[in-house]
């Protein structure tokens, strides 16, 4: 067992300069086969672990050049505290995309998936790497950040605006304490990071995350868009909806149904959606069908409908809305919270021709 601990430890230091990214990925990568649900009491304990023992390494690292750890058992294992930073920074990175990924509107999670990508490859740009106490500190007020905007809606079975802000709140006030902490524990650390620069930088990352969540470039957290679909027709058969509609091309992998809709004038247009939600959470969402006006270029909405959802179901809250009379030309369905927050963009064309018939068309069930 010794042996295999030293060959273990002898591979490590010999590949060094890689071991932090690759544990980073085993992290995103053990999470995507595990994690699925926010709701879950395994995903939920599993997420709580991450956090606490990224905390816990954070802590133990910063200290490690002060000598607090000589002749303790944490000094065996001071070198492999930063591909522990790693592997949990890893970790709680992929969650939130494991949970994001399901939203049919990539558009509205760009921003996040471009920060995952430059903290994920950050280590390898900046020359101190994880050594570096700006990119600890910021990485892990990311994290934590993300964390409890989805943690605390579940706890409390609601989401909202004001529950944003506080979970944001709770993460500034729990990451500048871990980092005075450690600032007044560690002579080390004083030597290295301006307290006002480190806090100011943390304070900056928030202001940043609460200005894409309101300029919506990042869903409201924790609904999630699963399916949106524009319809020919739907019928309900018990707790089953049997949906028609025109498939893709098999290249416009991206999208669920064909961009242009061919439609007979007199005839009902339906939008399906379903959408991810915690369970025993309730909130009102609304489809806003929008067209696009060749007179003044713009787009108008042409209608609101709303309808309450309720969480619980894996693969989400199923609902439609209709529309007859529809006019011809470029339309699109922002699928919206109360707040006006959008979950998805179910864009489309309708053509109006009475020679043509739909192409592609299939029944599936949902």
């Amino acid at each position: 067992m010794i042996r295999k601990i030293s060959r273990f430890r002898a591979f490590i230091r010999k590949h060094q300069k890689y071991a932090p990214i690759a544990f980073f990925m085993c992290g995103f990568i053990w999470d995507s086969l595990t994690l699925g649900r926010i709701d879950r009491l395994y995903d939920r304990f599993i997420l709580c672990t991450y956090l606490a023992s990224l905390s816990v390494s954070l802590y133990l690292y910063n200290l490690m050049d002060d000598g607090k750890w000589k002749e303790t058992v944490i000094e065996r294992f001071e070198e492999y505290l930063p591909l522990a930073i790693q592997f949990f920074l890893g970790g709680l990175c992929s969650a939130y995309v494991i949970y994001f990924s399901r939203s049919v509107s990539f558009s509205k999670t760009v921003i996040f998936f471009i920060i995952l990508v430059v903290l994920l490859f950050a280590n390898e740009l900046l020359k101190k790497r994880i050594s570096n106490k700006y990119l600890q500190f910021s990485a892990y007020f990311f994290v934590n950040f993300t964390f409890f905007t989805f943690f605390i809606p579940v706890l409390v079975k609601h989401m909202n605006t004001a529950i944003f802000i506080t979970s944001g709140l709770i993460s500034l006030a729990s990451t500048m304490a871990l980092v005075v902490y450690i600032y007044n524990s560690s002579p080390s650390t004083r030597k290295e990071v301006h307290e006002g620069k480190m806090l100011g930088m943390i304070f900056g990352i928030y202001i940043l995350i609460n200005s894409f969540y309101y300029f919506n470039l990042i869903p409201p957290v924790p609904l999630a868009l699963d399916t949106g679909v524009v319809a020919h027709n739907i019928e309900k058969e018990e707790n089953t909806y049997r949906i028609s509609y025109e498939r893709t091309e098999w290249y416009e992998f991206w999208r669920q149904n064909r961009k242009k809709y061919i439609h007979t004038p007199g005839e009902n247009m339906y939008v399906f959606t379903s959408i991810f939600a915690p369970s025993n959470l309730n909130k009102e969402v609304a489809h806003r069908w929008k067209w696009f006006s060749p007179h003044t270029n713009k787009w108008e909405i042409i209608d609101d409908i709303k309808f309450e959802i309720t969480g619980g179901r894996d693969e989400g809250f199923r609902g439609y809305t209709v529309k007859s009379n529809v006019m011809e030309g470029l339309w699109k369905v922002d699928v919206i919270t109360e707040e006006g927050l959008v979950l998805g963009i179910i864009d489309f064309e309708v053509v109006q021709d009475s020679t043509l018939q739909p192409k592609r068309l299939v029944t599936k069930s949902f």
